[in-house]
């Protein structure tokens, strides 16, 4: 094989191997320690669900559809020692997940499919539902939702007279130790709603749900607005990675 040859194989040969996603590279079949190995996978997933499986096994089914020829493991591997688990793999912003080795559009799309599911599935739990009788789902759905987020978020839930949950909405995003809120609009939207009552909730990024003397203000100011108004304040929850603190409870409201 002369030198030019010997040039291009070396260089199709790297294409190949740096591949992103698994773009249409021949007519070839998987290798069969592939095939075998996620057809295992599978299996045992079917057989015992998710509690079977480590993080980096779940992970590897969710992206063996947006890389079908190639193993994934090392991909999953990484992306868990980037961000520290499962949730934090889904919940990472777009900007983070394209920045490692590997990922592309593909599994962007893979992981924000299952993120977007698990979320509708937590918020089907709770909607129109009364909220006593469901405050366990209501946490789970918090959680869910916010407590592997990188920045705050600030969501307000919306009851109706007989404390049925009418409408769950994102009020403000902000930093990794703060999010801004304004008390006119919150009670604003309440009215524009026709709610009777409001739960505040918001993560610490952070992971520890201890107020701030911010977050203890706010509240304040929110609760004397909505009582001008007529509207009952129920509490305010603070998620953090794998608790929550109610202010109610802690003496605040």
């Amino acid at each position: 094989m002369n030198t030019t040859r010997q040039h291009q194989f070396s260089e199709m040969s790297q294409s190949l191997f740096d591949l992103d996603e698994a773009e249409p590279v021949g007519p070839g079949k998987q290798p069969s320690y592939i095939r075998d190995h996620r057809k295992r996978l599978r299996e045992r997933f079917m057989q015992g669900g998710a509690l079977a499986m480590p993080d980096y096994e779940l992970l590897e089914l969710v992206l063996f559809r947006a890389i079908p020829r190639r193993d994934v493991k090392p991909l999953a591997r990484l992306l868990l020692e980037t961000f520290g688990d499962f949730n934090r793999v889904l919940s990472a912003s777009v900007e983070r997940l394209s920045d490692v080795k590997g990922v592309g559009d593909a599994v962007i799309q893979e992981l924000k499919i299952v993120e977007a599911a698990s979320h509708r599935l937590a918020r089907s739990r709770v909607m129109q539902k009364h909220v006593i009788s469901s405050w366990d789902a209501i946490l789970d759905y918090c959680h869910t939702t916010m407590a592997h987020r990188e920045t705050e978020q600030f969501r307000i839930l919306f009851l109706d007279r007989k404390n049925v949950l009418i409408a769950d909405e994102e009020q403000a995003h902000g930093t990794v130790d703060h999010v801004p809120v304004y008390p006119r609009e919150v009670v604003k939207r309440a009215l524009e709603l026709n709610a009777s009552a409001l739960i505040l909730v918001h993560n610490h990024p952070s992971g520890d749900p201890t107020p701030s003397d911010a977050d203890i203000a706010m509240t304040e100011q929110i609760n004397n607005a909505a009582q001008a108004l007529g509207l009952v304040l129920h509490d305010h929850l603070i998620i953090g990675k794998s608790t929550e603190l109610s202010l109610r409870s802690a003496g605040y409201i």
